[in-house]
């Protein structure tokens, strides 16, 4: 089976795109970029599917080979899906826009001061210098209550 080097192209770029936009600060474009992600998802589906065929189930005389029917219900499932994760988004991108008058995802208060220790070139709580130098792990303050 031979395959469409310019549909290939097309998925990638998509996808680019999609990753791109999803990695935006605005709700709107997080949308945009989840709805791209997922017509480029749809599309390896239909290109990974293999040659089309003849219908299934409809003329069973006819000896041509038939098309694989399981991609097909598994994009239209994949469309469902999408729709409904983007009509989340935008009720949150709305809600948003209500509240606080943008659309924009602020940062957590956990996210500015990981951010302030960074620009200071400070060590956060989690790293311990009685361990030796290395960042705590799971674990590890149980290891020292039982020794």
């Amino acid at each position: 089976m031979t395959v469409n080097l310019v549909l290939v192209i097309a998925i990638g770029v998509t996808f680019a795109c999609g990753v791109t936009l999803l990695l935006e600060r605005s709700l709107t474009r997080i949308v945009v970029g989840t709805l791209l992600i997922g017509n480029a998802v749809n599309l390896i589906f239909i290109v990974a599917s293999g040659a089309p065929g003849r219908a299934p189930i409809v003329d069973e005389s006819d000896p041509s080979p038939m098309s694989d029917p399981l991609p097909q219900a598994m994009v239209l499932t994949a469309i469902v899906i999408t729709l409904g994760v983007a009509a989340f988004l935008l009720a949150m991108a709305y809600r948003s826009w209500q509240l606080q008058g943008h659309d924009e995802v602020q940062d957590d208060m956990e996210d500015r001061l990981i951010m302030r220790l960074a620009e200071l070139d400070e060590a956060s709580q989690s790293y311990e210098d009685d361990i030796g130098g290395e960042p705590d792990e799971e674990g590890a303050d149980t290891e020292e209550v039982e020794r």
